[in-house]
């Protein structure tokens, strides 16, 4: 890494926003670190880390935040040096234009026929960068260009290193008899035509496997599920997304493409909401009322709120769309149905409109807290 750069813009007092995904600048974290410990005063922003790169020492800056709890940031949040901030991904935009302005960007980037083009992630990093006085590149040589040409044009981007480390390639979720029996229940309720909106998870796995008409993909991540759709003749159009999370395969697919998108796109509410979406989304717990905590149990932080309360609200906007929550009536023995969640509400009782277990669906649809309470009581018997 070209220490020289590092040198000229990483000044005490400055803020450091650090490129995320499975594409992240990973080589590159090893020259930040060494250089936020040695002139000291240097504070760090970031996102959603799929892996801790071991030359990242959080103890290296005076302050390090991140609005995506869980994966690679677990260790440094339950230690206490990493803060996580609750924010959904469409409020980053405004959060880094204000208090998490940055001056800095570190990001990575692969070498094209149209230039420099980010590869497995545009996200909120493309904003950063924009926001930015410098920005220091990581040149992945083995990288995927799937994003939308021309991103990156005027930006003050300096190559600092380049890698030959392959995108991170994350294993999929296994697919459980309880998952499968979720999965066929929510692509029933998915209509021909539809967008659709799901994350990694086994659930979404489950529902993907289960779609038997043509769908659009819709959605802030994009995973091998999406090259499913396509091999079975299912998909509808070119998806959307701002992170590839997935395998090499995945990787290979979406190369040159440009499915990603920035934030202000992807996760647009009124875009969204503007055809009929379906979003499928989990949780970790669910009040009688339909209340959602995405975030932590038993103290320990286990995911952000990310897009989780984005998409929901979009999906319950969208004539035609669905917000579908869909999760096992219990998790590791307990319950997931609760009284009192363990965290703050992550997505409100008025952004879910069909919840679904292996017991079947409660459609919450203009219903009152009191019918509410006995229509996700029955998708839970044993609690």
């Amino acid at each position: 890494m070209a220490g020289d750069e590092f040198d000229r813009v990483i000044q005490p007092g400055v803020t450091v926003a650090l490129g995320d995904g499975i594409g992240m600048p990973y080589d590159a974290c090893a020259a930040l670190t060494k250089r936020a410990r040695e002139v000291g005063g240097v504070r760090l922003i970031t996102g959603w880390l799929v892996e801790c790169p071991p030359g990242l020492e959080f103890d290296a800056f005076d302050d390090v935040r991140t609005f995506m709890a869980g994966y690679g940031l677990a260790s440094g949040i339950a230690a206490g040096s990493v803060q996580y901030a609750p924010t959904n991904v469409s409020q980053l935009p405004a959060l880094l234009t204000g208090p998490w302005r940055p001056d800095v960007t570190v990001l990575s980037a692969v070498e094209t026929k149209r230039g420099l083009a980010l590869g497995t992630e545009v996200s909120w990093v493309l904003t950063a960068a924009e926001l930015s006085s410098a920005c220091l590149v990581e040149l992945r040589s083995h990288g995927t260009a799937a994003a939308r040409a021309g991103l990156l044009d005027g930006l003050p981007l300096r190559v600092v290193g380049e890698s030959d480390r392959p995108p991170l390639a994350p294993h999929r979720a296994r697919v459980d008899d309880v998952a499968a029996s979720i999965g066929k229940t929510v692509a029933s309720l998915v209509p021909h035509g539809a967008a659709v909106q799901f994350g990694p998870g086994s659930i979404g796995e489950a529902t993907v496997q289960a779609i038997d008409r043509p769908v659009m993909v819709d959605s802030g991540v994009l995973t091998d599920a999406v090259v499913d759709l396509a091999e079975r003749e299912l998909l509808l159009g070119r998806p959307l997304g701002t992170y590839l999370f997935g395998s090499a395969r995945l990787c290979e697919w979406a190369d040159e493409k440009e499915f990603l998108d920035r934030i202000e796109v992807t996760h647009d509410p009124s875009r969204l909401a503007g055809r009929p979406l379906v979003a499928i989304n989990t949780a970790l717990q669910i009040d009688r009322v339909g209340q959602l905590n995405i975030e932590s149990v038993g103290g320990r932080q286990i995911a952000g709120i990310g897009g989780h309360a984005d998409y929901a609200s979009a999906g319950s906007r969208s004539p035609g769309g669905l917000s579908i929550v869909a999760l096992p009536s219990t998790r590791g023995g307990r319950s997931t149905l609760v009284d009192h969640l363990q965290a703050p509400v992550s997505t409100p009782r008025s952004a879910v409109d069909i919840v679904v277990t292996e017991y079947g669906q409660a459609d919450l649809r203009g219903r009152t807290d009191h019918e509410r309470r006995e229509l996700i009581g029955s998708l839970f018997p044993n609690s």
